[in-house]
């Protein structure tokens, strides 16, 4: 096996995630992954399944479930307000 120099080895973590916004802040998950993972990463998967909903960029919510792709912005909102 050749042997690469640290700094010249392909970084396949950044090959295979994607960045995904959640209330204005980047996150990386892997491709695939659900709404419920990016709330997760981002700590607030509890709020959101005791008192918040989650919207999209449009203002359309969207569900746990929901699918994601490079860029996607979502929002968290109180269901107060």
């Amino acid at each position: 096996m050749q042997n690469i120099p640290v700094d010249r080895r392909k970084d396949q973590r950044n090959s295979l995630s994607m960045k995904v916004f959640v209330d204005n802040i980047a996150y990386e998950i892997l491709p695939g992954m659900k709404v419920r993972h990016a709330l997760l990463r981002a700590g607030l998967l509890g709020e959101i399944e005791k008192s918040c909903k989650v919207y999209d960029e449009w203002g359309n919510e969207v569900g746990l479930d929901g699918a994601l792709s490079e860029g996607t912005k979502i929002f968290t909102k109180s269901r107060q307000q």
